[in-house]
């Protein structure tokens, strides 16, 4: 593993564990040369993802690009952060398990919206506004009385 510091190849794993959500393996690591110390994540990859966006471009998934969507959605909202990891998680075993390599990005979308939506409301409306790509407070306004319940919306 390379020092993130200095660039040296040649560092050593002082320490390795499980992460908290059982689907990784933390290390911390040090580098003999600048010795700079720093964390590693280790995860299990059952198959390379490739993304299909709207436009028919063709890119490698990217989990942290996945994650920092989702924690975008999430900011200052009461979610804690194992919860979120756990989150992306499941929405990445989720993928895999699709058993297709080519994965259209509305399909993730749709599953981040799906989980999101069991979780915080406010945060899948932030995330649906981007992703649906809202032009006007019109376009919140219809999304959110799709979310209320009929009994909620009757007594306005």
């Amino acid at each position: 593993m390379r020092c993130p510091f200095c660039g040296n190849v040649d560092t050593q794993v002082k320490d390795s564990r499980p992460a908290e959500d059982h689907s990784a393996i933390r290390r911390r690591r040090y580098c003999p040369a600048c010795a700079g110390r720093f964390t590693t994540y280790e995860r299990v990859q059952l198959r390379d993802l490739v993304v299909i966006k709207k436009n028919g471009k063709r890119e490698d998934f990217d989990r942290d690009k996945l994650a920092r969507s989702v924690r975008t959605a999430l900011q200052k909202r009461p979610i804690e952060a194992d919860r979120v990891d756990q989150m992306i998680s499941g929405i990445v075993r989720r993928l895999e398990s699709l058993g297709e390599v080519d994965i259209p990005s509305d399909k993730i979308g749709q599953i981040v919206m799906e989980t999101l939506a069991r979780i915080d409301t406010v945060a899948y409306v932030r995330f649906a506004s981007v992703y649906k790509n809202f032009q006007a407070a019109d376009d919140f306004e219809e999304f959110v009385h799709e979310l209320r319940p009929p009994e909620a919306s009757e007594k306005e």
